[in-house]
């Protein structure tokens, strides 16, 4: 007979709010606040509070899905072993329980309290993100990061979506803003994270297809993202605000991107430092567009 295995102590508030992602949620409600700020209508405070809440939910319904699927991964990786599951302190079935009441929830209350469309979605990115990005992608390719990225690319299209009921050109641009800085900005990571992923048997590009490789495709997906973080300017769908902020904010994006792309040596005691910063500003860099997306509306 084999011994019983040793029950868990229950898992406490903060490993739960850990499951949700709460960093990554938190650039998530940003922009999908900027998305419904940005429409062209008022939204009722009530109605804008349970959007934003029901987005809040769902990034972290998907998170917590996220981490019950890929408790293997992160228990061979440094930067993600203390996570509540690899570390021991929660139940598998508690986090799959959790994410899925979590998710229903989130598309369930912004239906009933927002719109049809706006649930649509929500619906759609949750599952992009558990079943395409993280059971399909996450474990097979090294494209993982660039088609799972539509999963964070969805919440400007939310909150536009909760504001309107519709879907327009504006918050399609945005969502291919986000979607082609997400390879840039996790290739960025990965540089500097490469073994953690190696160790893990995550096939990320650095992994498969060395640096040099992964550094000229970061300078590649710079390009077209800089095309759509500027467009809505001189399409009209945005004033000078936002216009003078992208090409600010992007420029300096590309000259890191371009460094990190062209460096072919890592001196000794450098540490990755430009990859580093690069990925820390990619994440400062969407605060800034979006933030100036809603003061181009509201100052404008």
């Amino acid at each position: 007979m084999t011994p019983a295995q040793p029950l868990l102590p229950p898992a406490d508030w903060r490993d739960f709010l850990a499951l949700t992602k709460p960093r990554v949620m938190t650039l998530v409600v940003f922009t999908g606040l900027c998305g419904m700020l940005a429409a062209p209508v008022p939204v009722h405070p009530v109605i804008g509070f349970a959007a934003i809440l029901c987005i809040a939910l769902g990034a972290g319904a998907a998170g917590a899905l996220n981490q019950w699927y890929e408790a293997d991964l992160d228990a061979a990786m440094r930067r993600t072993a203390q996570r509540p599951l690899p570390a021991g302190r929660m139940e598998r079935q508690s986090a799959l329980h959790f994410g899925v009441g979590l998710g229903a929830f989130s598309v369930i209350f912004m239906l009933f309290a927002v719109n049809m469309a706006a649930a649509a979605i929500l619906a759609a990115s949750i599952l992009f993100y558990v079943l395409v990005y993280t059971v399909w992608l996450k474990r097979r390719t090294p494209q993982n990061i660039v088609i799972g990225g539509a999963a964070g690319a969805f919440p400007p299209l939310i909150g536009w979506a909760a504001a309107t009921g519709e879907v327009a050109l504006l918050p399609v641009l945005l969502f291919a803003l986000v979607f082609l800085w997400t390879p840039p900005h996790f290739w960025a990571l990965a540089l500097f994270v490469k073994t953690d992923y190696a160790n893990a048997g995550v096939p990320m590009l650095p992994v498969v297809a060395g640096e040099r490789t992964t550094r000229r495709q970061i300078g590649l997906y710079t390009l077209p993202m800089a095309a759509a973080a500027v467009a809505p300017w001189p399409l009209g769908l945005t004033g000078a605000i936002y216009g003078v902020t992208a090409l600010a904010t992007t420029a300096i994006f590309g000259g890191m991107a371009y460094v990190v792309a062209t460096r072919t040596t890592d001196p000794a005691g450098d540490a990755m430092r430009p990859e580093k910063r690069l990925f820390k500003y990619s994440i400062l860099y969407l605060f800034l567009i979006f933030g100036a997306l809603v003061a181009d509306r509201w100052y404008a």
